[in-house]
């Protein structure tokens, strides 16, 4: 029996971070699918289905890696594809009391789900999709805290934006 874990977030955009959390759980379940959160009250940049394709885009030579949009909630959603993991990435002690709370919230809904939290490389501690966000919009350069395809689609979004802006 192969061990599913699925990895839910926003991913707006899907960064480096994203992609070393999934190499590391890769190491401990056999197929790691990235739920791609639909959150009416968050504001993206990039629509539900831009960010499953930028996803899929990333992520094509990896073939135990699936990517599917979700707008359930998660413990339901990973029950219907057979997941018995939730991956979450923990990259600050900021981040641990909402994922904590989460994690047991999930636990009361979902109790043969278990969550596992993994921890960051020290090379993207600080990254968040906000942070790329931010920099994409002034122009700096993302180079190396995001998939290619990402950062091309990062520099079309601002390009546009910014035409608009005149």
């Amino acid at each position: 029996m192969s061990k599913r874990a699925v990895y839910p977030g926003t991913f707006d955009p899907f960064t480096n971070g994203h992609l070393y959390t999934i190499e590391r759980s890769l190491k401990i379940v056999d197929e790691v699918l990235i739920a791609v959160a639909h959150n009416p009250a968050k504001k993206t940049l990039f629509s539900l289905n831009e960010r499953v394709a930028l996803i899929e885009e990333a992520m094509k030579d990896e073939g135990r890696v699936r990517v599917e949009p979700f707008d359930s909630l998660l413990v339901e959603f990973a029950r219907s594809r057979d997941a018995s993991l939730i991956i979450r990435g923990l990259r600050a002690v900021s981040d641990f009391e909402y994922e904590f709370q989460m994690a047991l919230m999930n636990r009361k809904l979902a109790s043969d789900l278990e969550t596992i939290f993994v921890m960051p490389s020290l090379r993207y501690i600080f990254l968040s999709s906000t942070i790329v966000k931010e920099v994409a919009s002034y122009g700096g350069s993302v180079d190396g805290l995001v998939p290619a395809n990402v950062e091309a689609a990062l520099k079309e979004k601002f390009k546009s934006s910014a035409g608009r802006d005149g």
